[in-house]
């Protein structure tokens, strides 16, 4: 028994945590930069504010997952971004392809609570920042309303992934919160007072059919949506969750502090929605349906945007801007919203897409005033117009990890942020995030740490690609121009054969394409056009470009509509090969052509995007020459996607046993091999709501074994579906030798491997 005199007065308790890194928000950001950071070495304490990791991703709130990719919808092929947060999308998937977001909570929860270096404080809300000087923080306060304790934790440096920014805000950091005129960054895009200055908040809800009809009395507080809400005939019965993302409220509001009010509006109007599509008889298909769950916080988008060396603005993100500091990147649209968003007779979004991903520089990620805080998340330093490609979540998480690995040379070399970049810090900080698994386009693979770059390499075959297999091949109509993506080194054009059927005689205009821009996959400059004159049935057609190529690039061969001819199609499926398609996908404004209006500062360009397995089958090209594309020697050049060429070794489908050697002249002592395959980033890994045809991607190889010289297994491994295995040796080896073998993933898909790294012990 307990029992208390009365007192005047009495404190909290209070708990104290020393850390090496604290991380304010247990959103992505938080989540990614909190794993990223213990597996540094870094002692970190994460606080979140909620019951749940995720933030907008958790079950609270139930947003997918999206960053470069897109929903597949835009030009970015290969763009899912690496990592932690492709760790977490790639378990997300194979334990969760249905897309429960409870499930995704319990795999954000497990992830963090494996890391021993973190300590993880939920339900507990950052509301205090005391200073050592003006321009630098000592601790944070937070206190848990759980179980009624005040945390108080110190560091060296500080992580706010929060989202509205509370620890920026509260140590004085500078920040933007609105919209910029357009003559500040010279930016077409922003928006005018009419638009509005500020994206709003949504809420979602879930529906369930219960199987008998469900009758349902709206509150007294709903609205009624056929007077209020102009696009109320957009409503179906079908439709749940963040496909309403346009249900979004409050950017004529403070969206920091008006969040509770912005709340209460959203809630009249999905009240109002459910009592709209259950109660007026335009919806009969509703009759069984009910509200499972109604989201109880909103969504927020936009807020705070607080200020670093650097401001990102649209002309980085359109004409894709190299930066000696790029750490990270972006390939979502410029996504803006009008402020009175679903009470708005507008358009819901404004969306214009780059030609590709754009770089983020290292020097968005810090505060330009408050010397030891790192900026995460949506809040990093980039304008109004900027923020709209940045501002999706495995964007978000990407700088994130960034900032992780920066905060970790930070504390070994004794720098400040800032120094980082002005010390010329950043070779090292972009190679130690390409070993984590961080892609950043433009910056070169250069590990002097890696054995693998003095070992002599084999390989027991190489894919000498030929074409695709015809076996039980797949006619489908020509309804939509269709390409096949195509890896070639310099040099004369290869000629190709394609199967084709015709309905009746007619011409199939098909027409050799390439990228205007170095690495990129929008076809927009046309080298050559053949008209092929087909007879009636089934035919396979010779066709020669008399066109060569002065460099290594992806062509696209393209086969313009004609809804008289089909054509072949294969299943077999190989490492860096894609087919792309000139369709439609209007949950990101694509209308298979960006018309860019006149003065917006974007390109005009068409979009050739891929279809989502099952379907998205390669075309059955067959070549009269070999393509030497698939290499061994490209895991040693440590990008691990395609890019300009498949960057992978893939071996011949026929090899029994597809291997691997690494042969040194001198013994080496080796404690960690990283092995990097492929887990298909060009696939959008939407995290919620939507589902997926498979839980392992089909390039990836699940069983392999590695042996040293002696023969001896040393390492095996069975049902792989990860893209980066990290091997951690207790003893190191001692062996002039290794040899991976590895086994074809399934008949119609070779072994493949982007990259294998071997370090010595006394480099970590």
């Amino acid at each position: 028994m307990i029992r208390k005199e009365a007192e005047e007065s009495r404190s909290l308790r209070i708990e104290r945590y020393n850390a090496d890194f604290a991380i304010i928000g247990g959103g992505m950001s938080g989540v990614c930069a909190a794993i990223t950071a213990a597996r540094q070495g870094l002692k970190v304490v994460l606080v979140q504010d909620r019951p749940v990791l995720g933030g907008n991703a958790s079950s609270e709130v139930r947003l997918w997952i999206l960053g470069a990719t897109s929903h597949m919808g835009n030009n970015n092929r290969w763009s899912r971004e690496g990592g932690i947060i492709d760790e977490l999308l790639v378990e997300n998937t194979y334990r969760n392809p249905e897309g429960n977001p409870v499930i995704l909570d319990m795999i954000l929860l497990d992830k963090v609570k494996q890391e021993s270096n973190i300590t993880l404080l939920l339900n507990t809300a950052v509301y205090e920042v005391n200073k050592i000087k003006a321009d630098q923080i000592d601790s944070i306060k937070a206190f848990c309303s759980q179980n009624a304790t005040e945390y108080i934790i110190s560091a060296p440096l500080f992580c706010d992934a929060s989202g509205d920014g509370i620890a920026g805000f509260l140590s004085g950091a500078a920040f933007r919160m609105g919209a910029e005129l357009a003559d500040e960054f010279n930016e077409p895009m922003a928006p005018d007072a009419s638009y509005g200055e500020l994206l709003g908040h949504s809420l979602y809800f879930y529906t369930k059919d219960m199987g008998k009809p469900v009758q349902f009395t709206a509150p007294a507080f709903a609205i009624d949506v056929q007077k209020e809400i102009p696009r109320y005939k957009s409503f179906n019965a079908k439709e749940h969750g963040c496909k309403l993302w346009w249900v979004e409220h409050g950017g004529r509001m403070d969206t920091v502090h008006d969040t509770e009010q912005i709340k209460w509006e959203l809630w009249k109007v999905i009240y109002g929605v459910w009592d709209y599509i259950k109660n007026s008889g335009n919806f009969p298909e509703a009759e069984n349906y009910t509200l499972e769950w109604v989201g109880t916080i909103p969504g927020k988008r936009e807020s705070r945007r607080f200020e670093g060396d650097y401001i990102l603005s649209q002309s980085d993100l359109i004409a894709q801007k190299l930066h000696s500091d790029g750490v990270a990147y972006g390939g979502w649209s410029i996504d803006l919203h009008p402020a009175d968003g679903v009470f708005s007779d507008r358009s819901p979004c404004n969306q214009w897409h780059s030609k590709g991903i754009f770089q983020i520089p290292y020097r968005c990620l810090y505060s330009r005033n408050i010397k030891n805080l790192f900026l995460a998340g949506r809040i990093i330093s980039v304008s109004h117009v900027a923020f709209g490609g940045t501002r999706v979540m495995a964007t978000c998480a990407y700088v994130a990890q960034a900032a992780a690995v920066a905060a970790a040379l930070c504390l070994k070399y004794k720098k400040l942020p800032a120094e980082l970049y002005q010390e010329n810090y950043l070779p090292l900080l972009q190679k130690e995030l390409i070993k984590t698994g961080q892609y950043i386009p433009g910056v070169s693979w250069e590990d002097k740490e890696d054995l693998l770059q003095y070992a002599g390499l084999r390989s027991s075959s190489n894919l000498e690609f030929k074409g695709f297999s015809r076996q039980n091949c797949i006619f489908k109509i020509l309804s939509t121009a269709a390409a096949q993506l195509l890896p070639l080194q310099a040099g004369k054009f290869p000629s190709f054969s394609v199967l084709l059927r015709a309905d009746i005689p007619t011409t199939l205009a098909v027409e050799l394409r390439v990228s205007n821009k170095t690495g990129g996959f929008t076809p927009d400059t046309t080298l050559a056009v053949k008209h092929i004159e087909l007879q009636a049935g089934e035919q396979e057609v010779n066709i020669s470009f008399d066109i060569s190529t002065d460099k290594e690039q992806y062509v696209f061969i393209c086969f313009l509509i004609n809804s008289k001819v089909q054509l072949a199609y294969s299943d077999q499926r190989i490492t860096g090969m894609l087919s792309v398609f000139n369709g439609v996908n209007k949950a990101v404004s694509n209308n298979g052509k960006q018309l860019a209006p006149d003065g917006s500062g974007v390109e005009s360009f068409e979009f050739w995007c891929p279809q989502r397995r099952p379907e998205g089958q390669n075309i059955a090209l067959q070549f009269k020459q070999a393509i030497h594309t698939f290499a061994v020697g490209h895991i040693r050049n440590g990008t691990d996607r395609p890019t300009v060429q498949p960057n992978a070794w893939v071996a011949d489908p026929s090899d029994p046993a597809p291997a691997i050697e690494l042969a040194w002249e001198q013994t080496r002592f080796i404690n960690r091999i990283d092995l990097v395959f492929d887990t298909d980033t060009d696939h959008a890994m939407e995290s919620v709501l939507m589902t997926h045809p498979e839980t392992v991607m089909p390039f990836c190889v699940r069983d392999y074994h590695i042996e040293d010289g002696d023969g001896k297994v040393i390492y095996q491994k069975t049902g792989n579906y990860h893209t980066r295995n990290e091997i951690i040796f207790d003893t190191p080896l001692q062996t002039k030798k290794l040899k991976v073998i590895l086994t074809h993933p399934s008949v119609h898909v070779p072994a493949s491997l982007f990259s294998l790294r071997c370090y010595s012990p006394n480099q970590f």
